[in-house]
């Protein structure tokens, strides 16, 4: 079997791999928790919710193959299955059956935060690491935030 060797120096792949797992790990939760709200999402507001929750989930699947692929890269498996994110996400709860728009919005405005917070540790933690990893999350904190703001300012 062939293993990928890491440029990196064993404790800062440590620290790089812990980073990526757990984004990898919330991406994967996140993309999940959007699409069993949109599937759900009831209200005045159906239409233009139910659309902005597939822009999360397109966002967080991209950007789970890109950190993915980045582990990879560095020699380090990375862990999707499901078992592996349901002990691993930092996201809350998510409602059950139907949920009206507010909820739904105030859902996603709570698991993105969620997801945010744990993201920006991760920022810090990998900066002497591995700027390269670091860039990554840093692009993907990004796009997360703006998602953040959007379904912020939806519910005003």
């Amino acid at each position: 079997m062939y293993v990928v060797k890491s440029p990196l120096s064993d404790a800062n792949l440590k620290t790089v791999s812990e980073a990526l797992q757990g984004a990898l790990v919330d991406l994967v939760d996140l993309a999940l928790v959007a699409k069993q709200i949109h599937w759900n999402v009831v209200g005045q507001r159906f239409r233009s919710v139910h659309l902005q929750l597939d822009e999360v989930v397109t966002l967080a699947r991209t950007h789970s193959d890109t950190v993915a692929e980045r582990a990879a890269a560095l020699g380090v498996s990375p862990d999707g299955r499901a078992a592996t994110v349901a002990v691993g996400s930092g996201i809350g709860v998510t409602p059950e059956g139907w949920v009206d728009d507010t909820a739904a919005v105030r859902a996603l405005v709570e698991a993105l935060g969620a997801v945010i917070a744990r993201m920006r540790e991760r920022i810090a933690a990998t900066g002497e690491a591995d700027p390269v990893t670091q860039d990554i999350l840093i692009t993907v904190t990004a796009d997360l935030e703006k998602q953040h703001w959007m379904f912020q300012a939806e519910n005003g």
